[in-house]
Formats: structure tokens, C-alpha cells, sequence
């Protein structure tokens, strides 16, 4: 029997959970669709489920478990400080108390379970294993169903004195105003950036509603549509100028960009990096933005390695 971990991402639409070890190595995953709208204990319940499914089946040693979730994490006692509609109800639940209890005897005799933000986790992953592997400092950003960021700095995440670090979506963003970020605002980056955003925005503009997502305007701009076109270039272009926002602030040695939509290809990623170099100063032009390399193993592994570092600060 080897020692363990188990890592949960929860998303805006589907949780995944693997066994991890010390190695960083995925050893077995589980998937299912994220219950959102139905509230914490149908969110829980799934992860419960997952958890104690994959741990049924394996013959590692679990000592902890590492989580990563949609919404505001205080991570020193792993409640949800805030959250979006996308997860309802998600505010106020103390995440890692729930699972602490429901899952006792299942993740080793301490309990010990570590939440924060999904794409801390994600950034964290990229850090140990991905496209900002060597960087001491690095802004990762996951554009797709919606926008997130985690800021690395001395090779560790930024939190941010109200645990809100990060959180590029909620950016005011020109050309946004007339669609409603998730948080119940409108004009953020969210509103217009994500996947769903520029769906929206589309469909503003007078597309077709047979038109079923990011992908689906994509294609539609690569023939020629210039309803599509101008939807996604006006998307990928508030991401650009968000970017060069975020890094005037702070800084980092590297952008990685990750997400389904920045999977797209060059007829997204060409917009976004070409409104980022107009408009970053000359000092910050030559920052390098690379694509993720993990995909949906980054925030599992991000969140292994923060489970693994509370192993081994009991030990």
C-alpha cells in the first residue's frame, strides 16, 4: 500500500476527483456533472459520492483531501466566502467542514482536507507540472464556460487580504454594458469573455439561436460570417485587454491562458494576444502568453500539491 491523495475540481459543470500520489501522478479519476443549480448538499453529495467511489476501489493510503471550487475561498477554515448564480446557494458553505465530516474514515485518520479557488488550483497545477513550470511569478488564466485567474507570486498563489486575488472576471470591461456577468452586474469581463459570453453577445448582435456556443460562432467566423466574427473578435478582445489590465498590475514573468475557449485556435487567440500587445505599455510587451498545457488535470493536480503540503505539515 502506497500514501495518497485525492483531488476534487468543481466546476460550473462537472466535478472530476482523482487519486493522486507523491509523485504528482494521476492514478485514477471519476467524473460527473456538477448538480449546481440545485444547491450545496446536491453539490456535496456528488463529490461525497465520487470521493468514496474512487476511494473504495483503490489500495493507496489517502491521507488528505485537496479541493479545488467555483466561487471566493477562504482558505483557512475552507468555506465559500462568495460565489456566482452558477453554483447556487454556494456562499456561506463550510465546504471543508462538510466534507470533513462526511467523509470521515475515508481521506486518513487526520481528516485533513484543503480548499481554495479552482483556478488557484489550476494555476498551481501549471506552476508544478504545466506551462509555467521555473516561473517565480506567472498570472494564469482560465478562459471557457467563464473567467477566472490565480496569480502566482514567490512560487505560491496570492490570495489577497479578503481572498479575492484574482478575480479578473468581475473586471469592468468596455463593450460589455449591455450583458450580465454572473454576478448579477453587468459590463464585467465574464459577461462578455467567457464561452457563454460571447454566445450572448452573438445573439445580441442579431445571430442565429441555432447557433449552440463558442465553438459553433468559431466556425461560423472562420467561413465568413460577420456576425460571428465581430461576436468572437469583440470576446476575444475583451480577454486581451484584460490581460494587459492585469499584467500592468502585476507584473509576472509569463501569462499562461488555458480554458475551452482559448482552445479554439488562432481564430480566437490572434484577437485576444493582438488587443493585449496594443495595449500593455512598452515596457511589459515582450511578457510571453502561452497556452495551458495540462487541461482539466491542472487544477487536480494544483489541488494534490496543496493536499500533500498539509500532509506534510503534520507530519
Amino acid at each position: 500500500m502506497t500514501d495518497a491523495v485525492i483531488a476534487v475540481d468543481i466546476g460550473g459543470t462537472k466535478t472530476a476527483v482523482a487519486v493522486i500520489d507523491r509523485d504528482e501522478r494521476i492514478i485514477d479519476t471519476l467524473v460527473a456533472p456538477t448538480p449546481g443549480p440545485d444547491g450545496p448538499d446536491a453539490i456535496i453529495g456528488t463529490v461525497v459520492g465520487l470521493v468514496s467511489a474512487l476511494a473504495g476501489r483503490s489500495d493507496d493510503d489517502i491521507r488528505a483531501l485537496g479541493v479545488g471550487t467555483a466561487g471566493v475561498v477562504d482558505v483557512g477554515c475552507g468555506a465559500i466566502v462568495s460565489a456566482t448564480d452558477t453554483l447556487a446557494n454556494w456562499a456561506g458553505t463550510p465546504l471543508a467542514a462538510r466534507l470533513r465530516e462526511e467523509l470521515a474514515g475515508v481521506i486518513g485518520v487526520n481528516g485533513l482536507v484543503h480548499v481554495q479557488n479552482d483556478v488557484d488550483a489550476h494555476a498551481l497545477g501549471e506552476l508544478r507540472r504545466g506551462a509555467a513550470v521555473g516561473a517565480r511569478s506567472a498570472l494564469v488564466v482560465a478562459v471557457g464556460t467563464g473567467v477566472g485567474a490565480g496569480i502566482i507570486l514567490g512560487g505560491a498563489p496570492l490570495r489577497g487580504a479578503r481572498h479575492v486575488a484574482g478575480e479578473i472576471a468581475h473586471i469592468p470591461t468596455p463593450g460589455a454594458e449591455h450583458l450580465r456577468c454572473p454576478c448579477g452586474r453587468a459590463g464585467h469581463l465574464e459577461a462578455l469573455g467567457s464561452g457563454i459570453g460571447m454566445h450572448r453577445h452573438y445573439l445580441s448582435l442579431g445571430g442565429s439561436p441555432a447557433v449552440a456556443d463558442a465553438r459553433g460562432i468559431a466556425a461560423l467566423a472562420l467561413d465568413g460570417d460577420p456576425i460571428a466574427g465581430r461576436a468572437l473578435e469583440d470576446s476575444a478582445a475583451a480577454v486581451g485587454r484584460a490581460l494587459a489590465a492585469a499584467v500592468t498590475l502585476i507584473d509576472p514573468e509569463r501569462v499562461v491562458v488555458t480554458g475551452g475557449v482559448a482552445q479554439i485556435g488562432d481564430v480566437w487567440w490572434q484577437p485576444m494576444e493582438r488587443t493585449f500587445r496594443a495595449e500593455v505599455i512598452d515596457a511589459l510587451d515582450d511578457v510571453p502568453i502561452v497556452p495551458g498545457v495540462l487541461g482539466g488535470r491542472a487544477p487536480l493536480i494544483g489541488a494534490a500539491a496543496s493536499a500533500w503540503e498539509l500532509v506534510g505539515e503534520i507530519r
